[in-house]
C-alpha cells in the first residue's frame, strides 16, 4: 500500500495582516499533483486544517475544489481522503461528503460520538475507507481524545481484514513528545495525548496539527530522506507552507510504502520547494545599529529582485522613527508583493542577545466569550491591547467558533 501524506494546508491564510498566499498554495499544489502522477499512490491523505478559518471565502473553497478535481483527473484511480482539523468547520466538511465521492474522494468532518460505543457495530464503517491495497481509518479532529473510539475503529478493521492488508489511520492532534518548534502557542497550554491513547492495530498513523515534519519516537531520524521502520509508525507530515517565520525547518510531503499488516513502513520525504522563503536581515546574524542601515538593507533586498518575507533584527539602542514601518511598506510596494514585511522587529541588546521586551497583556479567548456589547467590546479592546494584531483576533474568533461547534455536536 502506498500513500501520500500531507496536512495543515491553511488555505485562505492572510499572513502578517496584509498578505494572501494564494500563489504560494498554487505552487505547492503543482508539486503535489506532479508527485501523484510520478509515484502513483493508492491514496492521498490530507490530515486536517484544510482551511485557515472555519468560514473560508467562496474563492478559497472554489480554488480547493478546482485543485482536487484536477488531481483526480490526473490520477482517477487514487483515493483522496480529507479529514477536518481544528481550524476547519466539521459540519461544512461533512456536508460536502456526498458530492466529493464523485471525485473518488472521502471527506470526514464530524467526529464519532462516545455514545456510539453503546451501539451495535456498524457505525465504524462511516470512518473506514477500504481500497484494494488496504484500509484507511479517516478520523477527523476530536476536541477530546477517546482511546475507546480509536480502538473500536481499529478492532472493526481487524475483524474484516482477513487478508492481512496494511492499516492506516488519520488523526489531527498533538502527541506527547512531539517537537512543537515554530508554533506560536504556549506548549504548556496545549492538550497532548499519549501515543498509547491512540489505540493499537495500525501500521501507520498519519497526523496533522503540528507543522514540523517528524516521526514520533524517532527524533534523530525525522529528517532522513528515506528510512524504513517497523509497523506502528506515528508521523506528522508537517504543514504545506511555512506558516510563520519561526518555522525555519524544511517542509515536506511523506511518501509511505507499507508491505503488509504488521510489516515494514518505508517513509520517503518529498521536499517542498517553497515559493517564498523567510529572511532575517542582516543575514550575517548581526543587528542594525541605526534606522538608516535597516532601510538601506531593505532597499537592497528589494532591488536585488529577491522574493520572500523579511524580518529585521535591530539593536535596542537604535533610534527608530514613528513612521519606520510605513517607510518600509512604501519601499517594497514596487515589488508587487514579491517582498513582504513582518513588522515585528527582533530587538537585541548591545551584546547581540535578544533583548527583553515588556510583557504585553495577552488577548484571551475568554474576552470574546464574555462579549455582550460588540461596539463596547471593540472600544475596550483597543484601549486595553495597544498594537493588537488582527491575526490574534482571528485566532481567538476561530477558537470560539470551534468551541460553539463542539458544544452543538455534544448537544446533538
Amino acid at each position: 500500500m502506498r500513500i501520500l501524506h500531507t496536512a495543515d494546508l491553511h488555505l485562505g491564510q492572510v499572513i502578517y495582516q496584509n498578505y494572501g498566499r494564494e500563489d504560494e498554495h498554487r505552487h505547492f499544489f503543482r508539486q503535489l499533483k506532479s508527485w501523484c502522477i510520478e509515484y502513483h499512490p493508492d491514496a492521498l491523505l490530507v490530515c486536517g486544517d484544510v482551511f485557515d478559518l472555519q468560514q473560508p471565502g467562496a474563492g478559497v473553497r472554489q480554488a480547493f475544489a478546482d485543485v482536487v478535481a484536477e488531481i483526480h483527473g490526473s490520477c482517477p484511480s487514487m483515493k483522496i481522503v480529507i479529514v477536518a482539523g481544528n481550524h476547519d468547520s466539521a459540519s461544512r466538511i461533512q456536508s460536502d461528503r456526498a458530492v466529493w465521492k464523485y471525485a473518488n474522494a472521502v471527506l470526514s468532518g464530524a467526529a464519532p460520538s462516545l455514545e456510539l460505543l453503546d451501539s451495535p457495530d456498524g457505525w465504524q464503517d462511516d470512518y473506514i475507507v477500504e481500497i484494494p491495497e488496504g484500509f484507511i481509518i479517516a478520523v477527523p479532529y476530536m476536541p477530546v481524545c477517546r482511546k475507546e473510539l480509536f480502538q473500536s475503529l481499529l478492532d472493526r478493521v481487524a475483524a474484516i481484514n482477513v487478508s492481512g492488508k496494511p492499516v492506516v489511520m488519520t488523526g489531527h492532534l498533538a502527541v506527547t513528545g512531539s517537537d512543537f518548534s515554530g508554533h506560536g502557542f504556549d506548549i504548556g497550554n496545549i492538550k497532548t495525548n499519549d501515543s498509547g491513547d491512540l489505540g493499537s492495530g495500525y501500521d501507520y498513523l498519519a497526523l496533522g496539527h503540528i507543522h514540523k515534519p517528524q516521526t514520533v519516537g524517532h527524533k534523530e531520524e525525522s529528517y532522513i530522506d528515506d528510512i524504513t521502520l517497523r509497523s506502528g509508525v506515528i508521523r506528522y507530515s508537517g504543514s504545506a507552507l511555512h506558516v510563520s517565520c519561526d518555522e525555519t525547518y524544511p517542509h515536506s510531503v511523506s511518501l509511505v510504502d507499507i508491505d503488509r499488516r504488521g510489516g515494514n513502513v518505508r517513509i520517503r520525504q518529498l521536499r517542498i520547494n517553497q515559493l517564498r522563503h523567510f529572511f532575517i536581515l542582516p543575514e550575517d546574524g548581526t543587528s542594525f545599529q541605526a534606522e538608516s542601515d535597516a532601510l538601506e538593507a531593505v532597499r537592497e533586498f528589494a532591488m536585488s529582485k529577491k522574493e520572500g518575507y523579511i524580518r529585521l533584527r535591530i539593536d535596542s539602542s537604535a533610534q527608530i522613527s514613528p513612521d519606520f514601518n510605513q517607510k518600509i511598506y512604501d519601499m517594497i510596494s514596487v515589488t508587487d508583493d514579491a517582498v513582504r514585511y513582518n513588522p515585528k522587529v527582533i530587538w537585541t541588546g548591545s551584546s547581540g542577545d535578544i533583548a527583553e521586551e515588556p510583557e504585553a497583556p495577552r488577548f484571551e479567548v475568554a474576552d470574546l466569550q464574555q462579549m455582550e456589547d460588540p461596539v463596547g467590546f471593540v472600544e475596550r479592546t483597543i484601549r486595553r491591547y495597544p498594537g493588537l494584531g488582527l491575526d490574534e483576533i482571528r485566532e481567538a474568533f476561530s477558537e470560539v467558533a470551534a468551541e460553539v461547534e463542539r458544544m452543538k455536536n455534544e448537544s446533538n
